[in-house]
């Protein structure tokens, strides 16, 4: 047996063959870990939870605002700051409307409510 194992590892075609699969399996491997398949991908996985839908709807409903996202921070379940993202015209009144909005329906301070324009 080990004479036949040998005897395939110095026929060249063989070793072409072994380093060519080794290879593919290395470039296999990167490719999964630098570039995972939108399946793997966490960042699409993430659900608003109920607080920040009926926020980012109460807001959706304001003039020149359009959709939003919103993610909420919390602290041991309290409301602590918001970070909000609208897809209409970016003009300081929508800003302010949507930062007034958001800290009184959440009872958190303007200043913690940080609103910025849609791409």
């Amino acid at each position: 047996m080990k004479e036949r194992l040998q005897k395939l590892f110095h026929n060249r075609t063989f070793r072409i063959v072994l380093i060519c699969v080794a290879a593919l399996l290395l470039l296999l491997a990167v490719w999964r870990i630098f570039f995972p398949s939108k399946a793997q991908s966490t960042s699409g996985s993430y659900k608003p939870t109920e607080l920040e839908s009926r926020l980012s709807q109460i807001l959706s409903e304001i003039d020149g605002v359009g959709q939003t996202t919103v993610m909420i921070g919390e602290e041991n379940g309290v409301p602590v700051s918001a970070i909000i993202v609208f897809d209409g015209a970016d003009a300081i009144l929508t800003r302010m409307r949507v930062i007034e909005a958001a800290a009184n329906a959440l009872g958190i301070p303007q200043t913690d409510v940080l609103v910025y324009p849609s791409v």
